[in-house]
């Protein structure tokens, strides 16, 4: 399986957990609003600290936005572009955030495909002091209780990383278990969401949010990506038993890649491991 060497020693624990409970609802961003402020409302309004959100659709402007890139020194095994900030109404074509704090305050983790004023298809990942909503538009949200992603130093990518940790519970209304996850670097992205549900007896699970990294990527339909360096979300994602029985890992995605290339597709089980991150959170039905 493709590796990438990080700057730092392996962490023991390859993936970052927090069992908690969560609900899934909807709800329409605002106008006007920074879309942190917009998320951080709409969360809060249900109750809820942070979770994660899927975006179908949307109008964001001002928007500013970095795409991956090559390190240039070896504090890093990748880093990220010069700022781009495109002019006029920028529209969404999909999205996957996750909303958690940092520094004490909130932050998001966005990373999704859009297409610009003039016309321009891009990706990336979004910058919450620069993105505001230009228009209202809808979506889908979990949020979670007794978990919250945190940005922490991360010594071995040598980055601040969203991973979950324990909260306190605020006393929303939930429906369900949720499990709060991070998959560290170098393991493959199915393989390790099949093993954590059947290490907990999870027979099938829905993935919301989905927000991270792979080194390229491999589709089910042959086609690859070949420059290691992407920014990734999940469109949508299930855990659940295939045709022979054993968990498999369905996870329909999109990404940018260092050179500007866009990809669209399922990934192939066994061959897309991780290249910084991936964060998610995984609801047993």
């Amino acid at each position: 399986m493709r590796a990438i060497v990080q700057p730092g020693p392996p962490v023991a624990g390859r993936i970052q957990w927090v069992e908690a409970r969560g609900r899934a609802f909807s709800f329409t961003l605002e106008a006007g609003l920074p879309l942190l402020e917009a998320a951080r409302r709409g969360f809060a309004a249900q109750g809820f600290g942070g979770g994660t959100l899927n975006v179908k659709g949307g109008a964001l402007g001002p928007f500013a936005y970095v795409m991956p890139a090559l390190s240039q020194t070896g504090e890093h095994a990748a880093f990220y572009s010069e700022t781009f900030r495109p002019q006029g109404i920028t529209r969404l074509k999909l999205a996957a955030m996750t909303l958690g704090v940092r520094d004490g305050a909130p932050f998001f983790h966005c990373h999704g495909l859009w297409t610009e004023a003039d016309g321009r298809v891009n990706g990336g990942h979004m910058l919450p002091e620069e993105t505001f909503v230009a228009e209202p538009f809808g979506v889908e949200a979990f949020g979670l209780e007794g978990a919250v992603f945190a940005a922490e130093p991360d010594p071995e990518t040598n980055f601040k990383l969203f991973g979950p940790v324990v909260s306190e519970a605020g006393g929303a209304e939930t429906t369900s278990r949720a499990f709060a996850l991070r998959l560290r670097p170098n393991q493959d992205f199915a393989g390790a969401l099949e093993g954590f549900c059947r290490d907990r007896g999870i027979a099938r699970a829905k993935i919301h949010g989905g927000v991270g990294s792979t080194i390229g990527a491999r589709f089910v339909d042959g086609r690859a990506v070949d420059p290691f360096a992407t920014e990734l979300a999940i469109a949508s994602g299930m855990v659940e038993p295939g045709a022979g029985g054993a968990l498999e890992a369905e996870l329909d995605i999109a990404l940018v890649d260092y050179t500007g290339g866009i990809a669209e597709g399922r990934l192939k089980r066994a061959d897309n491991p991780v290249l910084m991150t991936m964060e998610l959170v995984l609801e047993p039905l």
